[in-house]
């Protein structure tokens, strides 16, 4: 680990001043050119924000990581898929493009690193007694895995500063784990999650309440996708025999990205219960309900932060437990939680029409 620690220092600090630097030149040029997102009714920001911010996280990522990099063991591919999913968020981002569309480049994005790198789930270590999954099903399992993590990411920029830091929770925690662990096979993937790191510090400087900048579908997208690869590599790492988590790695997987899936989980259930589209935009989602209990956006970014944390400390210290028993506690606490913010909200609703 010695020998990697100055070429990680300095890819985080690449990428974290390539990020800083870069964010005012995009504000100016956003401003000057009117490329700015107006509030609407699902939106809780009330002032013209610029919207490219993750313009500058992958530019301070991908530059750090082709520099100081190992680009073997699927990151060439991942870098790939990273630009494929750049371009539509970007193109989303200046003129708004329609969920299918995205859809196709994350089938691009994700047909890159499943077929060209081979970076696939391979096993499911004991969840429902399955092992080692047959190919056509570890690529269908897969394309799920990255699609679902993506846009899980995607759907919880919702507030100043929330995205940011959930990533930045999510990217340090794998990055810990390739780094004590990742020995020849997944150590290179440190690299990764310190660029990405690094990018986001240097985003986030501008991005927290009353933010100056949004990351956009530029930058959702793109950490998103990143996110979902070091899931895979960190699932796939649990088989080894020198494992922390022996074969527990998916469920502690999930708790390590517990507030996004438990987020896109709750309000895609929502709104088909209700008999409308999972994609329908609305104000359901786990921070607007705790906005709607009376809490500003810095402190519902710190709570939902917390509440990740405290979800991973979790999941890491009873990963003994196994996947079976992990996974039935963290759908019983969600379940929990769900029930909770509904009747909270029924609550307040219903104070609202009294008052």
């Amino acid at each position: 680990m010695n020998a990697y620690a100055i070429p990680l220092g300095l890819s985080f600090l690449w990428a974290f001043l390539v990020a800083l630097f870069a964010v005012p030149s995009i504000i100016y040029i956003a401003h000057l050119k009117n490329m700015l997102d107006t509030p609407n009714v699902r939106t809780v920001h009330e002032s013209l924000t610029p919207r490219l911010g993750g313009v500058a996280v992958f530019a301070g990522f991908m530059s750090a990581l082709t520099i100081f990099a190992d680009l073997s063991n699927g990151i060439q591919q991942l870098l790939a898929g990273c630009i494929v999913l750049f371009f539509v968020g970007l193109k989303d981002d200046l003129v708004t493009i329609s969920v299918m569309k995205k859809f196709v480049g994350q089938l691009l994005a994700t047909g890159v690193v499943m077929i060209m790198a081979d970076i696939r789930i391979t096993s499911f270590q004991g969840i429902l007694g399955i092992h080692e999954l047959p190919v056509g099903i570890s690529y269908a399992v897969t394309f799920l895995a990255i699609v679902g993590i993506t846009n899980a990411i995607n759907l919880i920029d919702g507030l100043d500063g929330l995205a940011g830091t959930i990533v930045l929770i999510i990217a340090s925690t794998y990055g810990f784990y390739f780094a004590r662990y990742g020995g020849a096979g997944y150590g290179n993937y440190v690299y990764v999650s310190v660029c990405l790191i690094g990018g986001i510090l240097g985003f986030l400087r501008y991005n927290f309440h009353r933010a100056n900048i949004f990351m956009g579908d530029t930058g959702s997208l793109v950490c998103g996708f990143i996110v979902s690869i070091l899931t895979i590599q960190f699932v796939e790492m649990g088989l080894r025999a020198d494992s922390p988590f022996a074969s527990s790695a998916p469920s502690v997987a999930a708790g390590i990205l517990f507030v996004p899936l438990f987020d896109t989980l709750r309000v895609f259930i929502v709104r088909m219960m209700a008999g409308r589209s999972p994609f329908s935009p609305d104000k359901n989602h786990i921070h607007h309900r705790i906005l709607a209990m009376g809490f500003q956006q810095i402190s519902t970014v710190m709570l939902l932060a917390l509440l990740n944390l405290v979800v991973i400390l979790f999941v890491i210290n009873f990963s003994y437990i196994g996947n079976t028993l992990l996974i039935i506690v963290l759908v019983l606490f969600s379940l929990l939680l769900s029930v909770f913010l509904g009747v909270y909200h029924s609550r307040s609703a219903q104070q609202r029409v009294a008052s």
